[in-house]
């Protein structure tokens, strides 16, 4: 049988539709049906307007927004007098199946923009999507009874798309702006066969277990109150320690290699801003206020701050590379529509390092930073790849400068035989980066860590040192940062681990259940002993049976919790329900401490 071809892959990576193609699309890629990204951004695209479709059927008085392809699927914005709530999502899919049977016929035309300002003039959502396209010619695409203005691309008709599931609703700011209308989003999920589906809903059953916001919240982690402000995260007890052993690690791995710690203030002049560029480039994002008169900055960034620190005192090449780290807190203007629990937040703490280096060193300091990168993913268990970003189009610097760099950023890598991908125009305003997407116990792909190359910053803070010859040179300005923050990694460790944190990094590592009040002082005294070995416990002793209170003990996902009753008081030993190994033992209380103090040993990076 042969392959049902649903669109073309142009020779400079366009991906088009049977009806977009030129005629004899030279050099073009034929697009079969199946689940590679070019196949799937297709689908999923056709499966969104089928979705839009049966919304119109079943709610004739809507009016629709956009409806793109993303990571996660697809989705539609719209707006219906009718509330569109979970439940009515299945019988929304039961409407697309019925559209499906009758493989109704996908077609484009073009028109002129001003035709279509007139066509669609009782439609304000439709004209809102026509003032954001530039071109004086649009293209729509029809099926049945249903239109919308898109580029594509589609499969040829209804038929090709059995497998798809619609997965949650949500309100979405028109346009993302939080002062617009809210508008009703329904995403879904499309593949060209059953299996593949299925695995994904049971990747999505998996990762609603995981959810580090249900987690958080279970474990008493982490805490967010919407009165005293959307998108800043509180720190419980618990929380607090897990992500102190976190920074400790990270602390004595950084000083191991050579970094030097640093802080700069959370606040500078907008001038200072001014000059970085950030607050043409990126002030938008920033909080800004006026103290005696003068506008100020909350910072986004910890770039300024080393700069400054490095400039205080006079460099020679003998210094470089110099290496200056911090836990820097900083303050970002995200809109309330992105906030996700830790993941996106608009208060977070960076591991954030700044290295000064000559361009000479760029290779040696950018590979030892993936190595860096290399040893921290290692210890957590997590598989990753690398992106090069290049310049976007909010960019200071010249494109010379621009292409030194993004080289320098290539050749490191190429040199060690090092994979990675390019994402074209995904760079930082002030130079080219590399990201590391890191991929969890469940198979997701995350954003973490990033290595940026900086030539445009030293320039504009004239920052300098003394070569050899005693000549003044620009030194080149690394900017890294292994987890991209403490909020986000910490969301991702959860999911990753299910809550269940290896040893060295549980915010509580024993709970101990005495089995009367009598042995609460056993319990107590080794409670006492873990915490001078830097272990934390907790003892559950509350006025509650037994077999509760050790049920209570491991719904907290603890590595280890530990009985003591008479014969363990007598003997000064411990009864040990072990999570890592799932199994009961016995030991010596001396032997279970031994035993802890070299899983804290195996934190160590």
């Amino acid at each position: 049988m042969s392959e049902t071809i649903i669109g073309y892959k142009k020779s400079d990576g366009e991906i088009v539709d049977t009806q977009s193609a030129p005629q004899g699309c030279e050099g073009c890629e034929p697009i079969p049906l199946g689940n590679s990204p070019e196949a799937l951004e297709i689908l999923r695209h056709s499966t969104a307007h089928l979705m839009a479709q049966a919304i119109r059927e079943l709610y004739p008085d809507a009016q629709f927004f956009v409806g793109p392809v993303v990571d996660e699927g697809f989705y539609y914005d719209f707006r219906t007098s009718e509330k569109i709530g979970e439940e009515d999502l299945k019988k929304i899919e039961k409407k697309m199946k019925e559209l499906i049977k009758k493989k109704i016929p996908i077609e484009k035309y073009t028109i002129e923009k001003s035709e279509a300002v007139e066509k669609f003039r009782n439609d304000d959502l439709k004209q809102a999507v026509l003032r954001n396209i530039p071109s004086e010619e649009v293209s729509i695409y029809r099926q049945g009874d249903f239109e919308d203005l898109c580029r594509g691309p589609h499969v040829p008709n209804t038929g090709l798309l059995h497998n798809f599931k619609l997965t949650r609703v949500a309100g979405a700011y028109l346009g993302g702006d939080e002062n617009a209308e809210m508008l009703t989003r329904v995403y879904g999920i499309a593949f060209a066969d059953k299996e593949s589906l299925k695995e994904h809903l049971k990747m999505l059953e998996e990762a609603k277990r995981r959810d580090h916001r249900k987690l958080g919240a279970e474990l008493e982690l982490f805490m967010f109150d919407e009165e005293a402000g959307a998108g800043l995260p509180f720190w419980m007890p618990k929380g607090a320690r897990l992500r102190s052993k976190l920074e400790q690690i990270l602390w004595c791995s950084h000083r191991q290699r050579g970094y030097e710690p640093v802080r700069g203030p959370e606040i500078l002049k907008a001038d200072m801003w001014r000059t970085s560029g950030h607050y043409a480039c990126y002030g938008e994002n920033m909080y800004l206020t006026e103290i005696d008169g003068q506008e100020y900055g909350l910072k986004p960034m910890n770039c300024i701050g080393h700069i400054l620190i490095y400039k205080h005192s006079g460099k020679s090449y003998r210094d470089l590379p110099l290496k200056y780290f911090e836990y820097g807190v900083v303050h970002r203007h995200e809109k309330s529509g992105v906030l996700h629990g830790l993941l996106r937040v608009r208060e977070f703490t960076q591991d954030d390092a700044h290295i000064f280096c000559t361009p000479e060193q760029i290779k040696p300091v950018v590979l030892e930073v993936v190595e860096f990168v290399d040893a921290v993913m290692k210890k957590f268990g997590f598989e990753y790849s690398m992106e090069i970003s290049t310049k976007p189009e909010k960019a200071i610097g010249d494109d010379a400068v621009w292409e030194t760099a993004t080289q320098a950023l290539k050749e490191a890598l190429d040199e060690n035989g090092l994979e990675y991908g390019i994402d074209e125009g995904g760079g930082a305003f002030y130079g080219p980066k590399i990201d590391v997407k890191i991929t969890d116990a469940i198979g997701r792909k995350w954003q973490c860590g990033t290595v940026q190359v900086d030539f445009n910053l030293p320039e504009r803070f004239d920052v300098e040192y003394v070569d050899e010859d005693n000549s003044r040179k620009r030194p080149v300005m690394i900017h890294r940062a292994i987890l991209g923050s403490f909020e986000r990694f910490i969301a991702i460790l959860t999911e990753h681990y299910a809550g269940e944190f290896p040893f060295f990094l549980a915010p509580t590592q024993v709970i101990f259940v005495p089995i009367a009040s009598e042995h609460s002082a056993y319990a107590r005294e080794l409670s006492e002993r873990m915490l001078d070995g830097g272990i934390d416990s907790e003892i559950y002793d509350r006025n509650d049976s037994l077999n509760k209170r050790i049920r209570q003990a491991e719904k907290q996902k603890v590595p280890y919790v530990v009985i003591v009753g008479d014969e363990e008081v007598k003997s000064q030993s411990v009864a040990v329900r072990d999570r890592r190994k799932k199994e009961q033992y016995n030991l010596s209380a001396d032997d279970f401490m031994l035993q802890l103090k070299k899983q804290l040993e195996e934190g160590k990076i």
